[in-house]
């Protein structure tokens, strides 16, 4: 065996106990230490009923080879991007499967300064460790486990991205998904002169009310919903480790994270103008459209934390976006968050004093798109080099997926790195019929 099922391009993820359990989690921490060198590391995790389990097997871990660990208990992803560097740590683990339904879990890794550590960094290592029990002998003087509780150090962080002093007081509707956001709400709530109405607010490993993944349609009603009732200025929802987090606007529209990206880096733009920005192929025309009329620098990367992550580190970006709501910050230490997008959304809204429509209003006409849209089938990568044959007359790229680009409309398609599926992205110039039309036609070729 040279392969473990739940090792993937980023992180590791998988069903428990049948492709994740504590036995792994505890030869992780074990190799994890031995491949760092690491004195301290930092861990949390979500709210997934397995998640205690894990994290009590991999301190273990961690600590038998000798490291301490620093545990921040219930948390999102995006402490422990803040929590190992404050804690001057050698490393982060983040136990969570994110999105993903209640039976999965899975650990995400940085290294010191929060480096990203996907397979091509680092899990691979780790993999063969775990596979060749080549851990490492249990140390003399094992780790301690520290509990620490950074929550309000966390959210004073976030300050610099908003001034509260010139922000509206507007009527937000958020929605938690009885994932981890609440408790960091609840914080950030005293900062901000915003109202906020908390939809499934409290974590519950239960999911209630289904897993928390705003792009699913039907997870989006109660946000909406809750919109029109309060009559509220803006409605956001989180994932479940809240690191990406979604818009709706005053009339309860979702508004896809494509144009989110484009209206961000404007406005970082405006206070930072020649910095680069980096953004993801799926759907890009309208980002490197507003990017260079914002009079910055448009750089194509790979989709996924870890690629985009690096890419940014490489040419110094100030933010990076991916239309899938993963919004990436220089000054959070080159990594994503789904509370720094939140608050930037608000200071903007308040000092262009406009709704969010009317901010992305002309973005969405310019530019239609179909929105990511996924079709499980038996063959993937035949299936994709299929289309690459019918569309062979288009301009084609192939830095991930397959992109191709017409004059007047474009698409990507992709595979998931996690299951048996084709992701589609289409986005036409100015005009929506076109935009259908197309999707239409990769859909019923992709399907049939």
């Amino acid at each position: 065996m040279d392969k473990i099922s739940s090792f993937k391009a980023y992180d590791i993820r998988g069903k428990v106990p049948s492709e994740l359990n504590a036995e792994l989690a505890y030869k992780i921490g074990r190799a994890l230490v031995k491949f760092l060198g690491c004195k301290s590391v930092v861990i949390g995790r979500d709210v997934r009923k397995s998640s205690p389990e894990l994290a009590e097997s991999l301190s273990k871990g961690l600590t038998d080879a000798g490291s301490d660990v620093f545990d921040l208990g219930l948390c999102g992803t995006e402490m422990i991007y803040f929590g190992t560097p404050f804690l001057n740590a050698d490393g982060g683990v983040m136990i969570t499967a994110s999105h993903n339904p209640p039976e999965y879990n899975g650990l995400k890794f940085v290294k010191r300064g929060s480096v990203p550590m996907g397979y091509d960094s680092g899990l691979n290592e780790i993999e063969k460790m775990v596979l060749q029990n080549d851990l490492g002998e249990v140390a003399a003087q094992k780790g301690k486990v520290i509990g620490k509780d950074i929550m309000v150090e966390f959210i004073d962080s976030l300050q610099k991205f908003y001034k509260a002093d010139k922000m509206k007081p507007f009527k937000v509707v958020v929605n938690a998904g009885n994932g981890c956001v609440g408790p960091a709400l609840d914080v950030l709530e005293k900062f901000l002169p915003v109202q906020l109405i908390k939809v499934f607010h409290e974590p519950d490993s239960n999911f209630p009310n289904g897993v928390p993944n705003p792009l699913l349609p039907e997870n989006r009603q109660p946000t909406i919903d809750a919109i029109k009732k309060h009559n509220a200025d803006l409605g956001v929802a989180w994932d479940g480790d809240y690191d990406r987090c979604f818009f709706f606007d005053e009339e309860g529209n979702f508004i896809e994270g494509y144009y989110i990206v484009a209206l961000l880096a404007k406005s970082i733009l405006k206070a930072s103008p020649g910095e680069k920005i980096i953004h993801d192929p799926r759907l890009t025309w309208n980002t490197i459209e507003e990017v260079e009329q914002a009079n910055g620098k448009a750089v194509l990367s790979k989709s996924g934390h870890a690629f985009i992550k690096q890419k940014m580190r490489e040419v110094n970006a100030i933010y990076g976006g991916e239309m899938s709501a993963h919004h990436y910050f220089r000054d959070n230490f080159y990594s994503d968050s789904g509370l720094i997008p939140f608050v930037l959304i608000l200071q903007l809204m308040s000092d262009q004093n406009a709704k969010l429509s009317e901010l992305v209003g002309e973005m969405v006409k310019a530019y239609p798109c179909s929105g990511e849209i996924n079709s499980t089938i038996a063959d993937p990568a035949g299936k994709i080099n299929a289309i690459k044959e019918k569309y062979s007359d288009g301009i084609i790229s192939e830095l991930d997926g397959v992109s191709v680009e017409y004059p007047d409309w474009r698409f990507n398609v992709r595979m998931s790195n996690t299951e048996p599926l084709i992701r589609l992205n289409v986005e036409a110039r100015n005009d929506e019929k076109l935009m259908q039309a197309k999707t239409d036609e990769l859909l019923n070729f992709i399907r049939n």
